[in-house]
């Protein structure tokens, strides 16, 4: 008898597993050791708001041309490349703070020149996954490449304050350039076949037929809409204050053992969607993505550590329930050429109010207090979160057939699978 077919079968999805994998690992780390190089260097939680901001900023600019090239050129050839760019720049960062020559400009500029090189990869990386695995297995290889993923951000976000702490903030950034490295030379061996040829237009045109796909769902663009107010709000609650707050009065470490347990409430929500498989996935995933409000909660009403973990843990597992449905609906619902068009406006949507509220969390929590303002944060998620019930489509999207789907895991019948 045949053995079930699954993602780790094909050799394309391994390789994407691998390199996604590695970036996620070292994508935990920057955040850590960047905060605690801008606050050795003297800067306030202004200045770490704005170091953090020009890293979204360029982001956010930049994301519309990964979405563009992403449909136009090679998937593969557009993570590559960045991956390869961004372990050059993260490593002159490093080479900086190590040589005692930097300053909170580079580290804004550097910061700046990998989120838009993150930007340029980001709808490639997330659109490829559809080419790496029959369509019966997406939903599968969705939920277990997130898993490896969160799985390693765990171990980044558990490290980063050692790194910090045994080698340094320059130390703690080279292992990242590093891990650049290797995610690009895994990038290299994801090999898929190629996409119909589109017909091309210019680059304003094919990013206005995205908008439109994005538009013509209602479910796609209220989420995008709360995505965004989420994102204004939380980025700067963990991004500026979580180091501060949570630094000042538990230590350092424990920002670290934080982020390590929302990142492990990522892992326990992945493990739950490999075998839960609710036919309403969306409307299933927004009513997890309430438990967000947990961690900024816990920051702002208790010192114990134990809370503020629960906190983080929560958040992270309801925000990746929220995620698995998310990704199945749009790749089960958008045409694949147009897929990392689409997913470029998700991530401009989510992200373009973040270097804003970045930029404004330290004078804003300045003024009113720290704790205070991550009660407004906690409030503001919860409103944002409610408002997509309003939406009959969020409410009423189901996923795809499962029927032939649980043929192939039967064994009965087997898709193609590479050694």
């Amino acid at each position: 008898m045949p053995r079930p077919d699954g993602p780790l079968r094909h050799q394309p999805f391994r390789w994407l597993l691998a390199g996604t994998t590695v970036n996620s690992l070292g994508n935990m780390i920057a955040p850590v050791a960047i905060a605690f190089a801008v606050l050795d260097l003297g800067g306030s939680a202004t200045q770490l708001g704005l170091v953090v901001g020009a890293y979204a900023l360029a982001d956010v600019v930049a994301v519309l041309w990964g979405g563009v090239l992403g449909d136009r050129l090679p998937r593969t050839v557009m993570m590559r490349g960045a991956n390869t760019a961004a372990a050059v720049v993260q490593g002159l960062v490093a080479l900086s703070l190590l040589g005692g020559w930097g300053s909170l400009w580079l580290l804004a500029i550097g910061g700046a020149a990998n989120g838009a090189l993150g930007s340029l990869a980001g709808p490639s990386t997330q659109a490829v996954t559809p080419q790496t695995v029959p369509q019966p297995l997406l939903r599968k290889a969705i939920a277990l490449r997130r898993l490896s993923q969160n799985s390693a951000m765990i171990l980044g976000s558990g490290i980063a304050g050692l790194l910090v702490a045994w080698i340094g903030t320059g130390g703690a950034l080279a292992v990242d350039a590093a891990t650049f490295l290797l995610a690009a030379g895994c990038f290299t061996r994801v090999r898929v076949p190629a996409l119909p040829a589109a017909v091309r237009s210019r680059a304003l045109a094919e990013a206005g037929e995205g908008f439109r796909e994005v538009m013509r769902h209602s479910w796609l663009w209220s989420l995008i809409a709360m995505a965004l107010i989420y994102h204004l709000f939380y980025g700067g609650s963990q991004g500026v204050l979580g180091p501060i707050v949570v630094g000042d009065h538990i230590g350092r470490a424990a920002w670290g053992y934080a982020l390590s347990a929302m990142m492990t409430g990522f892992v326990a929500g992945g493990l739950l969607s490999l075998v839960w498989k609710p036919r309403r996935a969306l409307l299933v995933g927004e009513l997890f993505l309430m438990l967000t409000v947990c961690f900024p909660l816990a920051m702002a009403l208790s010192d114990n550590l134990w809370v503020v973990l629960a906190g983080a843990f929560l958040h992270g597992f309801g925000l990746e329930i929220f995620s698995v449905g998310w990704d199945l609906s749009i790749q089960e619902n958008v045409p694949a050429h147009m897929l990392a068009r689409v997913y470029s406006f998700d991530q401009l949507g989510s992200f373009i109010a973040r270097p804003v509220g970045l930029a404004l969390t330290g004078p804003l929590a300045t003024l009113v207090g720290e704790r205070h303002w991550l009660l407004v944060v906690a409030a503001a998620m919860a409103v944002a979160e409610i408002a997509p019930f309003a939406i009959r489509e969020v409410r009423r999207l189901e996923r795809r057939p499962v029927a032939e789907e649980a043929v192939v895991e039967s064994g009965a019948v087997a898709a193609p699978a590479t050694p």
